[in-house]
């Protein structure tokens, strides 16, 4: 039989009614020929809760106690899917990780995958179950613990089961009807896309865009997994949502596909930086030691000198992170200078800028993009801060009171209103 896999978020399985709304359209694709694997979330709220629970029980906690307690939420979400199709008369089992066994890494709290063999789940398809209901977020260290995914895991382990058992497509439930061409709470002109490049949408999951999470784009990338996008609360046939697929797939992609937007950015400026060789490597091998993630990096010759004698011999090093990474970044910077490991003079940091990006796999045959981008904000006064360039992306950081306004801007800009 064909094979479809279908991911509900936590929104969709919020309550008993929202379950029973999830399973009728399991249902309708059981009617269709289908055998589905159903990969749910843990109820809206519930893994917020759990993971109280456990920071005012041991704030000091166990990594591998933690993942027991809060792939709990994904267990209850799949014993009630699974009772709920069967009093539907669909043929349903519900699976936990290990009994899958969804084999993964060790790495409590950020485990990823190692192997999902099919053994288990194909031979209850064969005892003539039409539906397995996968609990997500989940799986099954070599040690025998439970450990989960990191946050938004479960649309990861959706893409994982259909890239291991060749699923036709892999529908992800969600709040939303699609993907955008930016956020519609910002810019009323948003358009709910058809189609967008796997590229496409790795892109704007990293830069901000929620609809799906980065590492299931990833995934979905690597093994050619056809994702599609859709509203949990609306009536969907085939073509509803938005497909996230090969370039291959689209016939004619706009030169801009969306505009994304990443609110709480940091932009951290080291000034009259030793310019030699191993100073860039000093510095963010000292920040990614400490976790520090970073985005943007400008570097630039300093208008300093150390001495008349050798103009040109320092520099100065810009780059971004997440806003609530700055004190971490901060400490690993500052501990390294008085290690002797870096020399600067000043450190300034600004936690009150936005980055915004256009993104698309038409920049790779259309010349001027940077210049429409750069006009456009000029237009309306909004100054840059730094530029970061990829073959399909161009990314600005900007002061955050002009956020909204540069992506409304942009939008129009390139007409991502029209289709």
């Amino acid at each position: 039989m064909p094979l479809l896999v279908m991911k509900f978020g936590g929104t969709s399985v919020a309550d008993l009614d929202r379950i029973e709304n999830a399973a009728r359209k399991v249902k309708r694709e059981v009617e269709r020929g289908y055998d589905v694997i159903v990969i749910v979330s843990a109820m809206s709220g519930k893994t917020n809760e759990l993971v109280g629970w456990v920071e005012a029980t041991s704030p000091l906690y166990d990594a591998r106690e933690y993942d027991a307690v809060v792939a709990s939420g994904e267990n209850v979400t799949a014993g009630l899917m699974a009772l709920r199709l069967q009093e539907m008369d669909v043929p349903a089992r519900s699976w936990q990780g290990w009994q899958v066994p969804i084999n993964t890494t060790s790495a409590h709290g950020a485990a990823r995958f190692v192997s999902i063999p099919r053994d288990n789940i194909d031979q209850k398809f064969a005892e003539g179950f039409k539906v397995a209901v996968v609990a997500g977020f989940q799986g099954l260290s070599h040690e025998g613990r439970v450990t989960t995914l990191g946050r938004g895991g479960s649309d990861t382990t959706a893409v994982a089961f259909a890239a291991a058992f060749g699923a036709e497509r892999c529908d992800i439930y969600t709040d939303v009807d699609g993907v955008y061409t930016t956020d519609p709470r910002i810019s009323s002109k948003a358009r709910k896309l058809d189609r967008i490049a796997f590229e496409e949408m790795l892109e704007l999951a990293s830069l901000g865009a929620k609809v799906l999470q980065t590492r299931s784009v990833e995934l979905a990338m690597r093994y050619n997994v056809r994702l599609r996008v859709l509203s949990s609360f609306e009536d969907t046939d085939e073509n509803s949502g938005t497909l996230v697929s090969g370039e291959e797939e689209i016939m004619e992609s706009k030169v801009v596909s969306g505009v994304a937007y990443s609110r709480d950015e940091a932009k951290i400026t080291l000034f009259t930086i030793e310019d030699r060789p191993g100073v860039a490597s000093a510095i963010f091998g000292t920040l990614a030691d400490a976790g520090v993630n970073v985005d943007m990096i400008v570097q630039n010759i300093s208008e300093k000198d150390y001495d008349a004698a050798h103009p040109g011999a320092v520099t100065d090093m810009t780059f971004s992170c997440p806003v609530n990474q700055v004190p971490r970044a901060q400490k690993a910077i500052e501990d390294a200078m008085a290690a002797g490991k870096i020399q600067y003079d000043e450190l300034i940091i600004d936690t009150d800028v936005a980055k915004v990006s256009v993104v698309g796999i038409g920049m790779r045959s259309h010349a001027g993009v940077a210049a429409r981008m750069f006009a456009a904000l000029s237009a309306e006064n909004i100054n840059i801060k730094v530029i970061s360039t990829s073959e399909i992306k161009i990314s600005v950081l900007i002061d955050r009171k002009y956020m909204e306004l540069a992506v409304q801007a942009l939008h129009d800009a390139f007409e991502l209103e029209r289709a």
